[in-house]
């Protein structure tokens, strides 16, 4: 942990003692600026970023592994230090051949579960490269395509775009992903993120490289949880023994540990503990289901999904026995009518993110009616849910 780190977690203290002094640390789906026991990966990765210390645009590549293997986290950090680049000054050891330090090209990081469509995706990265204001109505995705070319048409050096998350359900499509960049001049390189192997994508069809990134191992876990927990909780509050416990459980995947760490703490806060019980990690395991959809994915949901989400949970088991009737009371809690509500509750299920169990029928008639089941760490949602004014 950096001394800016340690001066910003006694300044979260308010005099009185608590056991999580900040919750975004905690959560699985935010990233810290120096990633933990990364290296071997961040050294793969700038192996291939390399030519951007010349001044030129790497090939594109593939980055792949499964969910909470830490590829988000090490890219983000990765681009946001990169993207400093053009502005710093560069030591370099001129000669007769090399009067001038190379400018590096500039670094963008796209979040294909927020941009999911080609205006979107166009205007997020126009965004990141101008220093002025993209507005977000009044303009069209041609008009954002045509700024684009002229903003990289007088670039020498271009960009290399990151688009994190691609092929999960929702998200842009892959040949979608090929044709948006085929819009866009040549001196772009782009750096794809996602789970699928490279045998299953037709991605690679386009890259030079697939970088692999593989899950966890168990005690590289242990680090990530007690690091978190030195920022995000009070001074022992988690021992070894415990992040050993939620490491193993969690079988490499950092996403499922922070959520099963999360849900944990905030059961200890509210019955008022100091530290971490063994009750309250059992607590936390039994809150994210296996297997466990991203967190990232609901949170990226529009704000009145959201809503919907945190109603059903609300429920009690004889209100959301079937979709039917989880609607019904949903829609006298949102802005919607039940009918929208409805559709709403089916199209989280198709997408994964809540499943349909079959009811049992009491009078044995007709065809059983269904109820959904959440995919996602329900108490992590419901706290971060609260804590970014989703009521509001």
């Amino acid at each position: 942990m950096d001394i800016d780190a340690r001066i910003k977690r006694r300044q979260r203290r308010d005099g009185e003692p608590r056991l999580i002094l900040d919750y975004e640390s905690l959560s699985p789906v935010a990233h810290i600026e120096e990633p933990v026991d990364c290296g071997p990966l961040l050294e793969r990765l700038l192996d291939h970023l390399d030519p951007v210390f010349d001044g030129k645009l790497p090939p594109n590549a593939y980055v792949y592994g499964p969910k909470g293997a830490g590829k988000s986290a090490v890219v983000t950090a990765l681009f946001s230090h990169l993207d400093t680049l053009p502005t710093e000054p560069q030591a370099v050891i001129y000669t007769t051949t090399r009067a001038q330090s190379p400018m590096s090209p500039a670094f963008v990081y796209v979040d294909a579960r927020q941009t999911t469509s080609e205006f979107a995706f166009y205007h997020a990265v126009l965004d990141a490269l101008v220093d002025e204001s993209v507005p977000e109505h009044g303009i069209g995705t041609e008009t954002l395509r045509s700024r684009l070319h002229t903003v990289l048409g007088g670039s020498h050096t271009g960009v290399v775009v990151a688009v994190d998350h691609l092929g999960e359900p929702g998200n842009i499509e892959e040949d979608e992903f090929v044709d948006l960049f085929a819009g866009l001049p040549s001196n772009v390189s782009w750096l794809a993120i996602g789970r699928a192997s490279p045998s299953e994508t037709v991605l690679t069809q386009y890259t030079a490289e697939s970088i692999q990134v593989e899950p966890y191992q168990r005690q590289m876990l242990v680090d990530v949880l007690m690091t978190r927990a030195s920022i995000g909780l009070a001074q022992q509050a988690l021992d070894h023994r415990a992040a050993r416990r939620i490491a193993e459980w969690a079988d490499g995947d950092a996403h499922d540990a922070l959520a099963a760490l999360f849900g944990a703490a905030d059961e200890a806060m509210a019955d008022g503990r100091g530290t971490l019980s063994t009750a309250d990690v059992d607590s936390g395991l039994d809150t994210v289901p296996r297997p466990c959809v991203s967190l990232g994915r609901v949170l990226a949901l529009p704000v009145n999904r959201q809503r919907v989400l945190r109603e059903l949970l609300e429920l009690d088991a004889e209100e959301r026995g079937s979709v039917q009737s989880a609607s019904q009371h949903i829609s006298r809690a949102v802005d919607l009518s039940a009918a929208t509500v409805k559709r709403v509750l089916y199209e989280l299920a198709e997408s994964g993110i809540t499943r349909r169990v079959t009811s049992e029928r009491v009078d044995g008639k007709g065809r059983p009616p269904s109820r959904l089941e959440p995919r996602f760490p329900t108490a992590v949602f419901e706290r971060l849910f609260e804590l970014n004014g989703g009521r509001e």
